[in-house]
């Protein structure tokens, strides 16, 4: 499946699957979790993956990701792929499109399905100055311990994104996940603490030539800041300090994903010089 995938990643510039996808391809994930393999004349040719979604919560039900082999496009096997995975997972699924590419906007619709969301992709050159920082009084910057600090993280990550329905729910294991991925960095893992507490975070990541482009990239892969800090400053600070550490590696550029909606987000980003790449959409009934 791993090369089904890269053979789709390859044609289209964009992998077709979210992270935490392909880390359920790698090491396991929730085994409440579905996955449709598509088969055509002995070979794989499709796959799509089912997240059960919160079962107390009615508002966010399954999400879905599926891709079609780029030798088996256009004969159909996108449409039985799709409606092999809303057969299981009801007219309630959320389904991803990475990169907002337009045949996936054409079979989404073909099924009923409608755009409910924007992921934006936005990006800003490290050659570009970067202003200066100050953090706010009595909290200091330090990197992140895999030993001592991972359910302090937990708790802090689960108190930041309290609200969002992906990142606010992560685990001590799908932390560990990433810590057995080869990107995998806590130089890069800064930590803003308040005498010895976490109350900010900011967790950066490297692509390797191939994945987001033809160069390495850094990437602004998640800040947090506790919302007893909110208010003061602080997420700024700990963006440009990540920033500052992946141009002191020679990076030439950076990227990072926010809602659309997330409007403050895209404000702050905007005004340190961000501007919108690409665009990952979701579709539902």
């Amino acid at each position: 499946m791993l090369a089904l995938v890269e053979a789709a990643t390859e044609a289209d510039g964009v992998r077709p699957l979210d992270e935490h996808v392909v880390l359920h391809l790698r090491h396991g994930g929730d085994e409440r979790a579905t996955d449709v393999l598509l088969y055509a004349d002995g070979d794989l040719a499709g796959y799509a993956h089912v997240d059960p979604g919160d079962p107390g919560d009615p508002g966010e039900g399954p999400s879905g990701e599926l891709v079609v082999h780029p030798a088996f496009r256009r004969r159909g096997h996108g449409r039985r792929l799709l409606q092999a995975v809303l057969e299981r997972a009801g007219d309630g699924l959320r389904l991803w499109a990475h990169g907002g590419h337009p045949g996936a906007g054409a079979l989404a619709r073909a099924e009923g399905l409608e755009k409910v969301r924007e992921l934006w992709q936005m990006r800003r050159p490290l050659s570009a100055p970067l202003p200066g920082f100050t953090l706010p009084e009595g909290v200091r910057l330090r990197t992140f311990d895999p030993a001592a600090d991972a359910e302090a993280w937990v708790a802090l990550n689960a108190r930041a994104f309290a609200h969002h329905p992906e990142q606010g729910a992560w685990t001590l294991e799908d932390l560990r996940r990433r810590e057995r991925e080869p990107w995998f960095d806590p130089a890069g893992f800064f930590l803003a603490v308040r005498g010895e507490r976490p109350v900010g975070f900011h967790w950066t990541k490297v692509h390797g030539a191939g994945e987001q482009g033809d160069e390495p990239i850094g990437e602004v892969y998640v800040v947090g800041v506790d919302p007893g800090e909110q208010g003061a400053g602080l997420g700024r600070s700990l963006t440009l300090a990540g920033l500052a550490h992946l141009r002191s590696l020679g990076l030439s550029e950076v990227m990072l994903y926010v809602d659309e909606s997330n409007t403050g987000a895209v404000r702050l980003y905007q005004g340190l010089g961000f501007t919108r790449f690409d665009t990952d959409v979701m579709y539902r009934r």
